[in-house]
This record gives structure tokens, C-alpha cells and sequence, in this order.
């Protein structure tokens, strides 16, 4: 039995990862993460960590977060509670898709996971409040390496689905492409 559909996104790269469930009257299983399943959607490194957060209001954005090289990572976002507007952005140079946006809701009845390669930056929106995300990390976190895009960035055109109700100081302080 497959546990994971691996879903191709306009993006090289990006996947959506849509998990099976197996289950009876009392109840499901579902796979998280399996290294050897996903290697075909180019997770090839080991699980370096693994982060949850909980984002109370509905209109909160976080984002749009990134490593630098040499210490890029991938990531694999899944919500455990609420539902969010999942967003990847390619950031790289060589790519034809530079600067375009994907974005995908997230909630725990879709299944769904957003497989994010490295050289894209990540955020999302909170659609409703209480929301629980877990990411799995094939890097750890480096604050040397840590770099970031404003997520109201007028080059990005990210179209946020809700009024944003709440930014942190340090991400709407993040620089602009265009200047």
C-alpha cells in the first residue's frame, strides 16, 4: 500500500504530499514522514529536526523564512489543527519560475503535507484561529544563516485570502525585493 501521493505543483520542486490513512471503527493511522517513500519527491537528506508552532488568531502571518547556503534546507509542513494558507516562494536565481508563489490550505482532514525544497522561502496565513503547524527540517536551524522576505512585498504579489490581523515586528522589517 502507498502511504504518500506525491502531487507535482506549477513550481519544480514543489510537492504536495497527500497521505493515506489506514483505519477501522476505532480509528486511523497516517504516516508522517518516511524518508524512502518520499525520495522520489527529492527528500534526500535525514531528518536534521523537527518544530511545531501555534498561531492563536485568524489573519496572522508568518513568513516568509528561509536558510541561506550552505546550510538550505528542505522542509515539510503539515497542520495538525486549524486551517492555514500555506505558501512557498522560489527564490531561485536560475529557476524560470524566480519570485512565483504557490500556496496550498492546509488543515488535518485534507492529509495534505507542502514539501518545500531548499532556495524557496516559506510563510502562511491562519484562516482560522488556533492554528498548529509541524514542519520536519533536513537542516538545523542556523541564526548565522537565517534570511528572510517581506511577506507584503509588492514584486511577490502574494495574495494573502484574509486581511492580515497580526505580523511580527521582525518579519514586516524583512527587506523588500525591490530596494
Amino acid at each position: 500500500m502507498r502511504r504518500f501521493e506525491v502531487i507535482d505543483t506549477p513550481l519544480a520542486g514543489l510537492k504536495v504530499v497527500r497521505r493515506a490513512r489506514l483505519g477501522d471503527r476505532r480509528g486511523y493511522l497516517m504516516r508522517l514522514f518516511c524518508a524512502s517513500d518520499l525520495e522520489s519527491a527529492g527528500w534526500l537528506k535525514p531528518v536534521a529536526q523537527a518544530n511545531m508552532t501555534l498561531t492563536l488568531t485568524k489573519g496572522t502571518v508568518r513568513g516568509m523564512h528561509f536558510q541561506n547556503p550552505p546550510h538550505s534546507e528542505m522542509k515539510l509542513v503539515s497542520c495538525l489543527g486549524g486551517e492555514v494558507w500555506d505558501i512557498a516562494v522560489d527564490l531561485r536565481r536560475e529557476s524560470s519560475t524566480y519570485l512565483h508563489w504557490h500556496a496550498e490550505r492546509l488543515s488535518p482532514e485534507d492529509d495534505k503535507a507542502l514539501l518545500i525544497p531548499e532556495g524557496f522561502a516559506h510563510g502562511f496565513q491562519t484562516l482560522t484561529e488556533n492554528c498548529k503547524l509541524l514542519y520536519f527540517h533536513s537542516e538545523y536551524y542556523h541564526p548565522e544563516s537565517e534570511g528572510g522576505v517581506n511577506p507584503l512585498d509588492p514584486v511577490l504579489k502574494i495574495e494573502w485570502p484574509l486581511p492580515i490581523t497580526e505580523i511580527s515586528p521582525r518579519d514586516a522589517a524583512r527587506p523588500m525585493l525591490s530596494t
